[in-house]
């Protein structure tokens, strides 16, 4: 049996965390895989700033660094912002995939140009940097953002009847007004919503989180992983410290709720 550690980038309990762990129903994966939610025990409250960024992807590297040890055959990270990911592949043979940079290529595949749908504006920054790093500026038609501060724990939960149409007006003008032919979830909190508005748009719309699941059991199979040419492993490891960081900093936080 082949385990997958999903890395989610917020501390959270049980119940929030079902609501992540949901995506596994927009896919269907086959036997032989399971896949793992772990929360990580540090980190941000929101991915909205560069001072954010920079406590994720230690957050994400300190959840993952000792995937490969522990017996996990892959690891997929739960944020479009693709934080640690370059991190991870230092550290870890082991495939990792990651939504944003999968998202855009993927969509590639499907069609010409793509748009992004975003919660708010304060998402566009993780697009830019990933879109820079591929060299597909031009390949993105739009960003629209509907307005909405996003919810990392209860997701879309309740706000259906508010956001649902909010996406399908964005969506409708990336497609009719931005000339895009794919459309892509700007976060993978925003997966309730997929099934939705795929069935009202017309265009494909990528679900980030299960395509990761897809793309790690994909390359599982046909045993594939990052090139060390690219990520090479550090010179001088210090695991030991990322996780006496990453404990502290969950102390701290247990302390200062």
């Amino acid at each position: 049996m082949k385990k997958v550690m999903v890395i989610v980038p917020f501390p959270m309990g049980e119940e929030d965390l079902a609501r992540r762990q949901a995506q596994m129903q927009a896919v269907d994966l086959g036997p032989g895989i399971e896949f793992h939610y772990r929360p990580v025990r540090v980190g941000p409250k929101n991915y909205s700033s560069q001072h954010d960024m920079a406590l994720a992807d230690f957050s994400i590297l300190d959840a993952g660094l000792d995937a490969e040890s522990q017996g996990f055959d892959a690891v997929c990270i739960d944020t479009m912002s693709d934080s640690g990911m370059s991190m991870l592949r230092s550290v870890l043979k082991i495939p990792v995939i990651a939504p944003g940079r999968h998202s855009m290529l993927v969509a590639q595949m499907l069609g010409d140009k793509f748009s992004i749908l975003m919660m708010w504006d304060r998402w566009k920054m993780l697009y830019t940097k990933t879109l820079g790093e591929l060299g597909m500026e031009h390949k993105c038609a739009s960003m629209r953002s509907i307005g909405v501060t996003p919810d990392n724990k209860s997701l879309l939960s309740g706000k259906e009847d508010q956001v649902f149409p909010l996406l399908l007006d964005a969506a409708r003008k990336c497609v009719e007004e931005d000339g895009a032919q794919v459309l892509i979830l700007g976060s993978t909190t925003m997966h309730e919503a997929h099934s939705w508005l795929s069935e009202r748009i017309g265009v494909p719309v990528i679900n980030p989180g299960p395509l990761t699941y897809k793309l790690a059991s994909i390359a599982l199979d046909l045993k594939l992983t990052h090139s060390k040419a690219t990520w090479p492993a550090p010179l001088s490891p210090k695991h030991d410290m990322i996780r006496a960081i990453g404990a502290a900093g969950a102390d701290y936080l247990e302390a200062n709720p």
